[in-house]
């Protein structure tokens, strides 16, 4: 995801238009570190996991719907950047219901 996001970035900046890719680019960016973290953090991080999953796919469908956009010229599918959207937005309330439960013993 990082990568994508470093990809998306230079498409962007090299006659891509900047809006799309550069949206795109950012919500990868953004959340490829929050991954790494929740991966490296799951046996001690009791929704890493979930919360992993969630945000994962919500920018993978977000940021697909965003490329889907620019270079095919039509969405990924119906309402598929607020799917994705929603996704991420999910993803973080599971993360932060973590800091409320207990840690888990390893």
């Amino acid at each position: 995801m990082g990568a994508a996001g470093v990809a998306l970035a230079a498409a962007a900046s090299h006659g891509g238009n900047t809006a799309i890719l550069g949206s795109a680019s950012t919500m990868c960016l953004a959340h490829a570190p929050v991954l790494l973290a929740l991966y490296l953090g799951h046996r001690h991080f009791r929704t890493a996991t979930l919360g992993a999953l969630v945000l994962g796919l919500g920018t993978i469908v977000f940021a697909g719907d965003l490329v889907s956009r620019h270079y095919l010229g039509d969405r990924l599918f119906p309402l598929a950047a607020p799917v994705g959207g929603t996704g991420m937005m999910l993803g973080w309330l599971i993360v932060a219901a973590g800091a409320f439960s207990k840690v888990r013993e390893v």
